[in-house]
């Protein structure tokens, strides 16, 4: 997209933010009186929300590395009025606001890091940040869109205290640091995130490049398991024009990059649930007429059921090991868990699903296939329900299936999408204390 697109881009986001903090009531739609009192207070917030957004993607932080944003969290909640907790898990932040009615507790969670990506984008806020990542020098980017679940917290935290009064319970900010990777979910629960008050049910957004101001979600798996497959195969080093003298182990890595092919795709009940195996890289060898006395493999497996997961894991072992064995090689397999499966708890979505109707407007509404990305949300859902879902954020008019992916450097996210975040996620913290909540607590799902 060129300057001149992106920037009127952001002119008509401009005016659609304008139409889209407009009260419901004022469009002709009924509304009870919080979510009216929701609508008016939007109009006000809308345009902070906008430059937080814009002033955190200029400014971009890397995993738990995140002080200028956590500090500009910590001061708006501290001006709010909240109980606020800084230093979570790091360098989360979380803050408390108590209704003035007696009712459960609810907790929203928004993630702030950045990634290690030099930002394409032509944008007047465009980062410029460079930084020194795994020895080399990188640019740093919001190509997650965490700058926009930041803003869209803030948001929601300045509309609900405005209201606070007439909150029929507490709602627990928590503003994570981490996510990417980094185990920062855990970090911040470790650190006390989900004590005192304890929630019994936690929201969370994440913007996707789908249909701008949608929102799209479903019950049960709905973002992917995340291990990472660490491979070391040795042969036994010799000259490449006799490869008969050795052991090749760059020809036994391409053989077994074809038989994991086959554990996905011929091994498992398909469908059940899907899943991806995939290698991403090889390293091995220096020289054209070297064979190496070794290659390293290093690549990921997503799954959405717990039970194929671990097949999953036998399977690739037993694969790659007897491959390189019937090569007369031999094969170091390490499987690292990762991410959890995201599941989303299906008596919370039924319940909460009018609210996700209303607040993404006529169709607005999705239920999706589940999604190979992986996210640690689902720290927070071990014992207690929870619901994840997605808002769209591609430009309206735009081919979505020509939008750039999150975590690419041309990632952009539609500013007219925020008025849809903010609503929604402070429509479902009033629904959810108005309607009483849920059971504290659950079995830990299996993961």
């Amino acid at each position: 997209m060129t300057h001149r697109t992106r920037s009127a881009t952001l002119a008509a986001s401009a005016l659609l933010l304008f139409t889209a903090t407009q009260p419901v009531a004022a469009q002709g739609k009924a509304t009870d009186p919080l979510a009216a009192e929701i609508e008016t207070r939007m109009t006000a917030v809308m345009p902070k929300v906008v430059a937080w957004r814009r002033d955190i993607h200029e400014h971009p932080e890397l995993s738990n590395q995140e002080v200028r944003t956590a500090a500009l969290v910590e001061k708006h909640l501290r001006a709010l009025g909240m109980e606020v907790t800084p230093q979570v898990g790091k360098t989360g932040v979380v803050g408390v606001l108590r209704g003035g009615k007696p009712g459960p507790v609810v907790a929203l969670r928004a993630d702030m890091d950045a990634l290690p990506v030099t930002e394409l984008v032509d944008l007047p806020f465009k980062s410029k940040v460079r930084t020194m990542y795994n020895g080399q020098e990188v640019g740093v980017m919001h190509a997650c869109g965490h700058d926009n679940h930041v803003a869209i917290m803030m948001g929601t935290a300045e509309v609900l205290a405005g209201m606070k009064e007439r909150l029929p319970g507490t709602v627990k900010f928590i503003f994570q640091p981490a996510e990417e990777g980094l185990g920062g979910a855990e970090a911040m629960i470790a650190d006390g995130a989900l004590q005192n008050p304890r929630p019994s049910a936690i929201f969370g957004l994440h913007v996707w490049p789908s249909a701008l101001g949608s929102l799209s979600t479903r019950a049960g798996g709905f973002m992917a398991a995340a291990d990472q497959i660490d491979i070391v195969v040795k042969g036994r080093q010799t000259h490449g024009s006799a490869p008969w003298s050795g052991v090749d182990p760059i020809v036994v890595a391409a053989q077994i990059v074809m038989g994991l092919q086959t554990v996905a795709s011929r091994q498992i009940d398909v469908t059940a649930a899907p899943a991806v195996i995939t290698i991403g890289m090889i390293q091995g060898g220096n020289r054209g007429n070297i064979i190496p006395d070794s290659v390293v493999m290093i690549g990921t497996i997503r799954t959405f059921d717990a039970d194929m997961r671990q097949e999953i894991h036998t399977r690739v072992k037993r694969t790659v090991e007897d491959i390189a064995h019937s090569a007369g090689a031999t094969a170091r397999v390490q499987l690292s868990i990762g991410g959890l499966i995201t599941q989303n708890d299906a008596s919370l979505l039924e319940k909460m699903t009018p609210t996700l109707q209303r607040t993404a407007g006529d169709g607005g509404f999705r239920t999706v296939n589940p999604v190979t990305g992986s996210e640690d949300f689902p720290a927070f859902t071990k014992d207690i329900p929870g619901l994840f879902y997605f808002l769209g954020v591609a430009p309206k008019g735009m081919d979505q299936k020509s939008q750039a992916a999150n975590h690419s450097p041309l990632f952009f996210a539609d500013e007219a999408a925020l008025p849809t975040g903010v609503r929604a996620m402070a429509n479902l913290a009033v629904d959810y204390l108005k309607s009483g909540g849920m059971a504290s607590a659950k079995p830990a799902m299996k993961q």
